[in-house]
């Protein structure tokens, strides 16, 4: 398994409030875009991250139930953010995405809250495992938008469903198996705003995971970069 990973605060936010992980020893890569006023963007995405983190490596069931294990480490990290939120006052009303990835001899485990996203790429096409938990993509789902008015919708921040913002979390899931030469893709919607899923498609061919990051990050910022940037490139396959 070869991966690279990128985060970059842009060039209009002073704060980055995009967190990820990359643990190859747990088989696990995250994303996780925060929000929230004074800062606390940043606290929720990355005390998601550390929580995660922590909750799968200590669950016993991971090896036999990564899907399980993942969702409870993600209702955990709810649980604290939300805690956090309603005893810190500046803390107040923060919440953050997730997108994680649990990879395992070529089965890949895949929990997901939020409007960060988890691609897979195989044989020169590009599939969007995750649903983004957004009011855009309602529209488009009820045809009321089309995927490339979504990019640029006004509404295109607010999100449907966010860890921190209630008690409970409904967390997706997604289970499939990879081929040798698939890359997997989790980045925040930084990405997504600025490149459409063909744009991603065509960078990636025929680059390494590296290079491939970084003309995403590149053109993501050459857009204008008014988000931040955060991506993790998997080639499961690669030795």
């Amino acid at each position: 398994m070869k991966w690279s990973k990128v985060t970059h605060v842009g060039l209009v936010r002073s704060v980055n409030e995009d967190f990820l992980s990359v643990r190859p020893d747990l088989g696990l890569f995250a994303v996780a875009d925060g929000m929230g006023g004074h800062q606390a963007g940043e606290v929720a995405s990355k005390k998601a991250i550390e929580c995660l983190e922590e909750s799968f490596a200590s669950n016993p069931c991971r090896e036999n139930d990564p899907g399980g294990a993942l969702r409870d480490a993600i209702v955990k990290a709810n649980a604290l953010i939300y805690e956090l939120g309603h005893r810190v006052a500046e803390y107040n009303g923060m919440g953050t995405t997730v997108t994680v990835c649990c990879l395992n001899e070529m089965i890949m485990n895949v929990a997901h809250v939020g409007d960060s996203r988890c691609y897979l790429i195989r044989n020169a096409h590009i599939s969007r495992l995750t649903e983004d938990h957004s009011l855009v993509q309602e529209m488009v789902q009820q045809h009321k938008i089309t995927t490339g008015e979504a990019m640029n919708h006004p509404y295109r921040n607010v999100l449907t469903r966010a860890l921190g913002t209630s008690p409970q979390v409904e967390v997706d899931l997604i289970r499939c198996n990879l081929d040798p030469d698939d890359l997997v893709i989790i980045c925040s919607d930084g990405v997504t705003k600025n490149l459409s899923d063909e744009e991603i498609l065509k960078i990636t061919q025929d680059k390494k995971t590296e290079a491939a990051a970084n003309t995403i990050l590149d053109e993501a910022l050459a857009r204008g970069g008014n988000d931040n940037i955060t991506l993790v490139i998997v080639a499961p396959g690669e030795k």
